[in-house]
């Protein structure tokens, strides 16, 4: 199904969905790391009170806001006449991963909750493994839309 209504709103529909996903990725780059350095101080400390300040303002202020409004744009995108080919592999790949990125943002938001209530179990490492997760998905996404193959 699309809406031929959409197709002179194509290029404004891209534009803001780019911008969305940039600052989609920027906070998906970034907690993870926050994570990492929350790790190295002490649970209950002024250092760990601060750190649970700039993640949840992340998350809720950037991230989801973000993530929420890529999903909107890229619906709009979809519902536009010409905008993709349904036949088309790429299309499927791009859709997995951004399926993939937004349960990603899913577990940053539980482990988020798990540092909130100083219950964190995880090491510091396995947040710097964690951290390369979104960038191995934007190489994809990006390959599928740039480069179709």
């Amino acid at each position: 199904m699309t809406i031929a209504a959409l197709v002179p709103f194509y290029r404004w529909e891209l534009a803001f969905h780019v911008m969305s996903i940039i600052a989609w990725m920027a906070a998906l780059f970034y907690l993870p790391r926050l994570y990492v350095y929350h790790c190295q101080v002490a649970p209950g400390s002024v250092e760990s009170a601060r750190f649970k300040v700039m993640e949840r303002r992340l998350l809720k202020q950037i991230a989801t806001p973000a993530m929420i409004s890529s999903w909107f744009f890229g619906i709009l995108l979809i519902l536009t006449p010409g905008a993709i080919s349904w036949s088309a592999p790429w299309w499927w790949v791009k859709f997995v991963s951004v399926i993939f990125m937004s349960g990603f943002h899913g577990a940053l938001s539980k482990w988020r909750k798990n540092f909130l209530n100083d219950q964190n179990t995880k090491p510091e490492r396995f947040y710097r493994i964690a951290n390369e997760v979104p960038t191995i998905l934007m190489v994809i996404i990006v390959i599928m839309v740039v480069v179709q193959p």
